[in-house]
């Protein structure tokens, strides 16, 4: 018989894998031609409006007078608005997201610009002020600010591994895989590397226990490429636990911020976000400790980006190679702290951070709740269709938006970001916003043998599926105290990575699409390590395309009237397992199982090589390029340049591969770059009186 008390404590791990916002919804207000939906939580007295462009020259001297005064304001400067604050009582104005004068012009360009925060008395009937607003001219749209929340209880048990069991166990189970790395936790993670000889404990007889290759490629994967830290993740989540010893040399590091200085040393608009930010505590300083942090966000960091080779603890997909600080980077921006979670105008401000300063993978394992939730297990059903979503929501699809098409870099290894989210773990046939917006990758989750796991979203808007565990393979009768699983660290079909316990660091399994999810980041960020190292360039949605290609079908398990048995959405206490037959998971489940070693062996043939940038500059400044990013092996050869109008610009260069381009006079003018090894190319400089290399000033 199943062991009832790892089943309830794992069936709350499942739950961990996606956060949710509260999302019963009331009647929608209607003005005009607006339709304007409320969330259950809206926060009264506050709405989030959008200006029309016809606007921006008010809004900017009210921008300016605000800097004056400490940056508050109260008024927008356009007197019918204005008027309407009046009326409301509003005693708060702010432009959503902060100046940062080297991504405005794209900010605009955008349209971000125009997007406002308005808080007034809270009192005030919040329909009856956002059908005020709604109807004046200078307003296209109006939202109400509500709050990214959990779907997991924070005080529920999580299944601990000390680091000594890991070492003690992995001695003596050397045998059971041939691990590219010594971590000792890495013959415990069945999910890069499936064997199909994994006991997990007395698992379901019902099932297929472990059926191998259901994992996602990593020892085939390294043999070509372990990581690159150009590549940064964001991990939007609870507080990423910097200090862990398994994580620490792979953390994004902002370079142009003294942490606890207390200022924005960088001019980015945020203050001492030296390894990202608390977008919850509006502060620099990420957070893991408080008594309702569960470790989540440490979790889905350790499966992309745990260190690699360091003889401790467990692998990340892409966590390097054993040297220090070889694998891709975590860049931490917290969207959950304690019991507390973002309002929707921080969440907007997460997605766009990450895009601004370098990140090109976001990493979301929470999302609203499905709109096939079943309402009598507690859930309260999300928006349905993508025009729902972008109605009710329409400040987060721009952000969003904003990250898909600004994040990386032409002249980078990918122009375009990749916005990957958890699809949810509600057992419904629809996945969950935002998701399910089909500029997002959308990720459900697979047990060990290729099915999929009890608790998993479905649907056609599935783009690709991962392992992220499964409470049908995890009982081990007899053994029902948490100290034995600290102690003894058993084989199970869940999810190993990096945990952080009471503050400290610890090792951990975990269940859900929030573990699926990291799994195709890290795949994805591997692939855009091993198109670094071939000086590979991709359109940020041919590289979806070649990730979704890169799959083990995962259809051909479901056909022929193959039944699963499912003890997790029994109908009731006591009642019989279901037994589900698959086929309705057919075509639901994205393309297949994300695969690294296809990955990368399909990056081999695709993509455009890099190309040196066009340099722009100003008269009698200074532009220096790194021409080792853009050769194959760059780092190990000499380069020529030469200038086709000296009297234009000067170019030399300097310690081996950074060229100089100084521009002497207005003009343009070709520079040839010559390899040793390799296809020369040539480039365009751009001199005027005043200028940068990122545009016109």
């Amino acid at each position: 018989m199943r062991n009832k008390f790892l089943y309830t404590l794992l069936l709350g791990l499942a739950l961990t894998a996606c956060s949710d916002h509260e999302q019963a919804e009331q009647t929608p207000v209607s003005a005009g031609d607006t339709e304007i939906r409320f969330p259950a939580d809206v926060t009264a007295g506050e709405l989030i409006i959008k200006f029309k462009p016809e606007m921006t020259e008010i809004l900017d001297r009210a921008l300016t007078r605000a800097a004056r005064n400490g940056g508050v304001s109260t008024r927008s400067g356009i007197p019918s608005t204005d008027e309407i604050l009046d009326i409301l009582g509003g005693y708060h104005f702010e432009r959503i997201f902060p100046a940062d004068a080297k991504n405005e012009e794209r900010t605009r360009a955008a349209g971000l610009h125009l997007w406002y925060l308005v808080k007034f008395d809270k009192d005030t009937d919040l329909k009856e002020a956002a059908q005020r607003i709604s109807q004046l001219g200078e307003i296209s749209k109006v939202q109400g600010n509500s709050h990214i929340k959990r779907a997991y209880k924070t005080d529920a048990h999580r299944v601990y591994v000390n680091e000594s069991a890991l070492q003690r166990h992995a001695a003596t189970r050397t045998g059971r895989a041939s691990a590219t790395f010594t971590d000792p936790g890495l013959i415990y993670q069945w999910h890069y590397n499936n064997t199909g000889t994994y006991g997990f404990e007395n698992q379901n007889p019902l099932n297929n226990g472990a059926v191998e290759g259901c994992d996602v490629g990593c020892y085939e994967a390294w043999k070509k490429c372990t990581g690159d830290p150009s590549i940064i993740v964001a991990v939007l989540d609870e507080g990423v636990m910097l200090t862990h010893p398994d994580l620490k040399d792979n953390i994004w590091v902002n370079e142009g911020e003294e942490f606890n200085a207390g200022k924005d040393a960088d001019n980015n608009g945020y203050v001492d976000d030296k390894h990202g930010y608390n977008f919850v505590e509006n502060s620099g300083n990420i957070t893991w400790s408080s008594e309702y942090d569960t470790g989540h966000g440490t979790h889905v960091a350790g499966t992309i980006a745990a260190m690699n080779g360091n003889g401790v603890g467990v692998c990340g997909i892409a966590g390097g190679n054993g040297t220090p600080g070889s694998g891709v980077k975590i860049m931490a921006c917290q969207v959950f702290a304690g019991d507390a979670g973002v309002t929707l105008t921080a969440e907007a401000k997460a997605i766009k951070y990450a895009a601004d300063n370098g990140a090109v993978i976001l990493q979301c394992s929470w999302g609203y709740n499905s709109a096939d939730a079943n309402i009598a297990e507690g859930f309260s059903p999300g928006p349905a269709t993508q025009k729902e979503w972008e109605t009710t929501y329409p400040l987060e699809k721009e952000a969003l938006d904003y990250f898909i098409h600004n994040a990386g870099s032409p002249n980078g290894v990918i122009e375009g970001g990749l916005a990957i989210f958890a699809a949810g773990n509600e057992y419904a046939g629809i996945p969950a916003y935002p998701g399910a917006y089909s500029k997002c990758v959308t990720v459900s989750s697979t047990a060990a043998d290729f099915t999929p796991a009890s608790y998993t979203n479905y649907g056609v808007e599935i783009d690709i599926c991962a392992p992220g565990g499964d409470t049908e393979y995890y009982a081990a009768i007899g053994k029902e105290s948490p100290e034995f699983w600290e102690e003894n660290s058993p084989y199970a079909g869940s999810i190993l990575s990096t945990m952080m316990k009471n503050g400290t660091p610890a090792y951990g399994y975990m269940d859900g699409t929030s573990m699926a999810c990291p799994h195709v980041s890290g795949v994805a960020a591997l692939g855009l390590s091993y198109a670094v190292k071939l000086r590979r360039h991709f359109k940020a949605s041919e590289f979806i395309g070649l990730l979704k290609e890169s799959v083990k079908p995962v259809d051909t398990w479901y056909g022929g009237g193959k039944k699963k048995t499912y003890y997790r959405n029994h109908t009731s206490p006591g009642a019989s397992p279901a037994q589900l037959e698959l086929s309705k998971y057919i075509g639901k489940m994205g393309t297949g199982v994300a695969n690294a070693a296809l990955l990368l062996n399909n990056i081999e043939g695709n993509g455009t090589e890099m190309k040196v940038p066009n340099v722009y500059v100003a008269e009698n400044t200074t532009s220096t390029t790194n021409l080792a990013y853009y050769f194959v092996d760059g780092e190990k050869l000499t380069y020529t340049c030469t200038s086709s109008d000296a009297n234009v610009t000067k170019v030399t260069v300097v310690n081996g591969t950074l060229m100089e381009v100084t521009g002497i006079a207005t003009g343009t003018a070709r520079i040839t770059v010559k390899p040793s090894v390799g296809m020369e190319q040539t480039i365009v400089v751009t001199v005027r009186k005043k200028a940068n290399d990122n545009g016109w000033l």
